[in-house]
């Protein structure tokens, strides 16, 4: 058993106990640990895991299907799967933000539909044409989710209120209100959904014929990925980057360095629901084509498992994002295919949330167990030593 043990140990500190690759090891060892539990799980529910985790790739056209229906093959379902990433990857790094500042943006669901609503009245539903609505529905999202964010931010300053009750209360008030006006003015007599948006106005081309294919294609997707390299300049190369680091670290210290603490907390919240504003209007001007009342986007929460498991990173947000959206994006066919209910997508997700959440520990304990094993080094050299010794004497 103590053997066995000391193997463990060791084979922790070979794989985990480079300093360098943490922020890389770790949350991979996390995914692996996640994947293994949502395995448990599906065996539980008499079903192939390998099979489920294929069916996953399938939907996400990742990999091909048995078979397709007409106009479709793998092509035009990754390009679907895209249109999903995109808000993913805007609401991710809206909470990076966040956190890059000590501060938990839980409200990055309510910022999107309130972006979203605002950016469809305004000019989804307008009649200009498309060079001029789609930039406008992005600068709109911005706008919106920038005052959002910003609400939160100065509350916090201002009156010490707690930037997650504020934004979870915020994500009440932005529910039931946009699903009053919704149900009141804006609803669809057959879809019980907001009334869908102009073609000229929304984000994504939908049914695109490119050949003999009929693709969704994400105009914003692009954009996404440049933002997170933007992102990670302005967090990590440019001044207010330090500042937000600092206040995140410790205000206290930030405000003995002569940081303005409640400026960047205004700031950084700002800029946070900036990027909650892009994620909803890719995803209700964009993905989706209209508004489902008194629902919140899962997005929104996805998002805090995305950045958490990046360790709040922009590139390596990139890669968990897209990680993520395979899970959620793929659970239909999943369901379809082996019959597992969709929701399992959810459990899978919420594990890894729960795993990448423990990423300190696993840090904490990879460097205990290098000391252990650095001190039965020690131990046995002087174990080693001494019969010399005696010898000698």
């Amino acid at each position: 058993m103590g053997k066995t043990k000391h193997t463990i140990k060791r084979g922790m500190v070979r794989l985990l106990g480079n300093e360098r690759y943490q922020a890389v090891t770790i949350p991979m060892f996390a995914i692996l640990l996640s994947l293994l539990a949502g395995a448990v799980i599906i065996l539980f529910q008499g079903k192939n895991p390998l099979i489920a985790y294929q069916n996953l790739l399938q939907g996400s056209g990742l990999l091909p299907k048995a078979s397709y229906a007409g106009y479709k093959n793998i092509l035009t379902d990754f390009t679907s799967f895209m249109n999903a990433w995109t808000p993913m990857l805007f609401a991710s790094l809206s909470v990076a933000v966040a956190l890059r500042a000590g501060l938990f943006n839980i409200g990055v669901s309510g910022q999107m539909l309130t972006a979203g609503f605002i950016a469809t009245l305004t000019i989804g539903y307008s009649s200009l044409s498309a060079p001029l609505a789609k930039p406008l529905v992005l600068v709109a999202g911005i706008f919106i989710g920038a005052l959002v964010g910003g609400l939160i931010g100065w509350l916090k300053y201002q009156f010490n209120i707690n930037e997650v009750v504020s934004s979870i209360m915020i994500n009440y008030i932005a529910q039931y209100v946009i699903s009053f006006f919704i149900n009141t003015y804006y609803v669809n007599p057959v879809s019980r959904q907001s009334n869908a948006v102009s073609k000229e106005a929304r984000l994504s081309m939908m049914d695109t014929l490119v050949g003999n294919l009929k693709m969704d294609i994400p105009l914003c997707i692009l954009l996404a990925i440049i933002t997170a390299f933007l992102v990670k300049f302005l967090l990590d190369r440019t001044a207010f980057g330090y500042e937000l680091k600092c206040v995140g670290t410790s205000r206290n210290a930030a405000r003995y360095a002569g940081i303005n603490v409640g400026r960047n907390i205004i700031l950084s919240m700002l800029f946070s629901g900036a990027l909650a504003g892009l994620a909803g209007v890719t995803y209700y001007l964009g993905y989706f084509g209209s508004i489902q009342p008194k629902v919140l986007p899962s997005t929104g929460f996805d998002a805090i498992a995305v950045s958490l498991l990046a360790n709040s990173n922009p590139i390596g947000i990139i890669f968990s994002s897209f990680l993520i959206t395979v899970i959620s994006k793929g659970s239909t066919y999943m369901n379809s295919a082996s019959g597992l209910e969709s929701e399992i997508a959810s459990v899978i997700t919420g594990v890894i949330l729960l795993f990448a959440a423990c990423g300190a520990f696993i840090q904490y304990k990879v460097k205990s167990f290098q000391d252990e094993l650095a001190e039965e080094e020690r131990n046995l050299a002087e174990k080693n030593q001494n019969p010399t010794e005696r010898g000698n004497g």
